[in-house]
């Protein structure tokens, strides 16, 4: 039996940031960053994200308090810092497709990117997709599919991601994920919500021509997402009180100021609760682990025949949550 978190009424957007050799857990007001970790005078459940994360609902309320009442040496303007991934250390990451849309067209993008190596490329298009092998399996619209990412392959806002030597086809993917605030086992659908600490974006990175490659032996993308810094999280994580339903939110991919992707939250087949259901069942999901969405429809290049460049900004927002920022270096 789950003990659940009794409801709080903070409102918070919090923060990992550093400056000069310092990190800090803090809280966005405005246009300031206010450091928990310097306002509550070391307090441990302040010392990390993680350990607030853990430190459940009541520490929540104490922050609140924090940033009403903070000394002013706690607080410094936001451009004076750099914010951080703002949980740099998930104790799980698991990226699932409860959007399921975008498959079908990032797996004949697929499919395309390999037939443009042959001599007649339509005709090798067509034989590709003629195999099935480029076709959204059914499974996928019956239960929640993820793969175990790289917790430790984590990158924050303002990081430049750089693509491994051997790729030749970098994109982003558009997505934003929960963070897991109580561990829990055998969660009901009813009290799902409830386990969700808050939201931030996140950013999948992935090499599409090394993805292409391990996928053929059914075993997952494997290196393909699996490289330093492949998964971006940011710029904040923001509570469900702060956020409202997960499930309006706009959400469009920029690069270079250049709008490529949109989409919205609404069209997710899956919920976190279903994930959140579907993880704990006969098993234990932990605070601090991390639940991504996939990739909203159209929210890739490879889905909509665009590639990135050495260089390039791409900028990813969410509605209610910000804009996560990273520039592309590419060895092609």
């Amino acid at each position: 039996m789950m003990v659940l978190p009794t409801e709080g009424t903070v409102t918070l957007r919090l923060i990992t940031f550093t400056t000069g050799n310092e990190t800090h857990v803090g809280a966005l007001d405005g246009e300031t960053a206010v450091s928990l970790t310097r306002a509550s005078g070391a307090d441990p459940r302040f010392a990390s994200m993680l350990d607030l994360v853990r430190a459940g609902h009541t520490a929540l309320d104490d922050a609140r308090e924090l940033i009403d009442s903070h000394p002013s040496d706690s607080v410094r303007d936001v451009q004076d810092v750099t914010l951080r991934a703002p949980l740099p250390n998930p104790t799980r990451f698991r990226d699932c497709s409860l959007f399921i849309a975008h498959l079908q067209p990032a797996f004949r993008g697929m499919a395309r990117t390999l037939a443009a190596q042959a001599d007649d490329p339509d005709a090798e298009y067509e034989r590709l997709v003629a195999t099935g092998k480029f076709d959204t399996p059914e499974v996928f619209s019956r239960q929640v599919i993820y793969y175990n990412a790289d917790h430790t392959a984590v990158s924050g806002p303002g990081d430049v991601i750089v693509a491994p030597s051997e790729s030749r086809q970098l994109d982003y993917e558009l997505e934003f994920a929960a963070v897991m605030g109580t561990t829990a086992k055998d969660v009901a659908h009813e009290d799902a919500s409830a386990v969700i600490f808050g939201y931030t974006i996140l950013n999948d990175w992935s090499c599409r021509d090394l993805q292409m490659t391990v996928m053929e032996s059914q075993l997952g993308p494997s290196r393909g997402k699996d490289f330093d810094g492949s998964n971006t999280f940011g710029p904040c994580i923001v509570t469900p009180d702060e956020l409202g339903s997960p499930y309006e939110l706009q959400m469009e991919a920029r690069v270079n100021g250049e709008v490529w992707s949109h989409g919205s939250s609404s069209t997710m087949h899956h919920s976190f609760e279903d994930a959140i259901v579907h993880f704990s069942r006969g098993r234990t999901i932990h605070a601090g682990d991390v639940l991504g969405t996939g990739t909203v429809m159209s929210g890739s290049p490879i889905e909509i025949g665009k590639r990135l460049k050495d260089g390039d900004e791409v900028e990813l927002e969410v509605e209610g949550i910000g804009v996560l920022r990273n520039r592309v270096q590419l060895s092609y």
